[in-house]
Formats: structure tokens, sequence, C-alpha cells
């Protein structure tokens, strides 16, 4: 690994990770989103996963542009989780967020979400809302990131978001083997112990698209997230609670059969399985659909 840092600089309030693996087609413009921010006081960490397209001189053209940038360079790809443990390794701000290489943040989105945890000191993250674009740059509609109380339900923190640092030293960083899912299981350890405040304001745009991990990896992520959900059941939940999150997951699986969860589901409260059963009889001829295609 080599890195060019700014340690010669004081510290930033706000340190702004972005992994960066052949995403060349969008990040000139990923970049210069966080370039143009109304806040300005921000580190912008480039970690260059070992790309072996034109990301490394769209990179190097922004280190020389930007006395914000720097660069920490990986000699081999590590994947999504490990280039964050190691751009947030080399962050120095007390604010920690990232962003992807194919994503946009709005100008305002760090004015926004620094003011809102300067306004609640006892708040340890604040997500926010986001718009959902295509390849081309259509927007597809808006994402309301949802409580707190509900992250057991699905990742309703989102994409945007911006929380302290002790939630990084506490947390050691993202799980290497849970590529896919890390931001999920990172915010379902966060629930345990800090305080998130959501932000209905949209300050970031995601594109959907197909060269995108979720799409590439639907499969895989869909089995990661039904483990790092059950494994985060608290066991005070109510046996209703536990059994609606687990048919949740199972009814969201759509290359394979999972029922190991409708069982796991039924145990934990019969009457609301049964009370679903049409759900369930569309999940398997969904599930039956997909396997015939496979």
């Amino acid at each position: 690994m080599r890195s060019e840092t700014l340690d010669s600089t004081p510290p930033p309030r706000v340190s702004m990770v972005m992994p960066v693996h052949n995403g060349a087609r969008w990040l000139a413009d990923a970049i210069q989103s966080v370039l143009a921010q109304d806040f300005t006081d921000f580190e912008l960490i480039l970690v260059d996963d070992a790309s072996h397209d034109a990301s490394p001189a769209i990179m190097a053209d922004a280190v020389a542009r930007d006395a914000r940038v720097c660069l920490v360079r990986l000699d081999q790809n590590v994947g999504l989780p490990a280039a964050l443990n190691h751009g947030f390794a080399a962050a120095r701000g007390e604010l920690h967020s990232w962003t992807s290489d194919d994503n946009l943040l709005r100008p305002q989105m760090l004015t926004r979400l620094v003011a809102t945890l300067d306004d609640r000191p006892n708040a340890d993250i604040v997500h926010a809302d986001f718009t959902l674009i295509d390849d081309e740059g259509v927007e597809l509609g808006r994402s309301r990131v949802g409580p707190i109380e509900r992250l057991l339900y699905g990742n309703n923190v989102g994409a945007c978001f911006l929380y302290r640092a002790a939630v990084t030293d506490a947390l050691g960083g993202y799980d290497t083997g849970l590529f896919g899912v890390e931001d999920y299981d990172f915010w379902l350890r966060a629930a345990r112990r800090f305080t998130f405040v959501a932000l209905h304001e949209d300050l970031y745009i995601y594109r959907k698209h197909g060269g995108s991990l979720t799409s590439q990896r639907a499969e895989q992520i869909q089995a990661l997230t039904a483990e790092i959900v059950e494994r985060a059941l608290p066991d005070t939940l109510a046996e209703r609670d536990r059994s609606e999150i687990l048919l949740g997951l199972a009814l969201r699986s759509q290359r394979r059969w999972r029922l190991d969860l409708v069982r796991r589901a039924f145990r934990a409260s019969p009457l609301h399985v049964a009370a679903r059963l049409p759900a369930l009889g569309r999940w398997s001829l969904v599930v039956a659909r997909n396997r015939l295609k496979a």
C-alpha cells in the first residue's frame, strides 16, 4: 500500500472516503461533486483498489488540482470493505463519511449533515434522503430513509450519511467478510450503541445500473443479508416481530428456496406465517420460475 497523505496540514472536520476500482466512467463527476461542496473543511481520501482502467489518471489529476484530496494506492484488489478500512485508517477528521465512484453528492450535503450533528451533540450518526437515477442520469424517484427502530426490517439508513470518528473506532471498521452488505452490517452493529438521526432532505444521488455491485451479486447479497439480520435479532424481540422479519427475508429471496427461514418464522409465530400464506404462494411461483430460467 502506498499513500499520499496530508499530515502536514491541520486536520479537517470531515474525512470523506471514496474507494475506486475501475470506476473511470463516472469517477470525475463523483470527485467533482465532493470538491463542489458548500462546506469546505474536509479531506477526500481516494482509495485506488488496484484499478487498471483510466481511474488512476483521473485520481492523480484530482490530487494535483486540489490540496484537500489525498490518495491511497493498493497494490492488490482487496474489495470494498477492506478498501474502506484502508481509507479510514488514513482519515484525520472528527466526522466520517464515504461515497462511491458512481454516485453524486448534492452541493449542500455536508453543510446540512454537519449542522445536524452540531445541533444534536448527543447524536452520533445522521442519515438523509436521496434520489435514485439510472445509467443516463434519469431520475427514478426519491428514497426516504426510515427510523432506526425499523433497521432489522431492511437497510433504511440509505446511501447518504455522516458519523463521528468514535463510531469507526468503536466498531473496528467494516467487516471484510461481508462484501456487499458491509454497510448494513455496520449500521446493525452501530444501532446497538449509538444514536441515529434521520434527516428528510434530498442530499445525495444514487446511481442504479447493471454494473453496480448490488446488481452483480444480488443472490449472494440476499443470503448475506439474511445471515447478518438473523444474527442481530435480540433475544428480547417479540416472537411475532421475529417471525415477520424472518419471513420478510425469505420473501425477498428470488433465486433460491429459503424454507429454513420460513420454518424458523413458523416456529416463532405460526399464526403470523399462516396469515401470510397468499404471499408465500406467490413467492413460491417466482422462485420456481427463476429456477427454470437459471
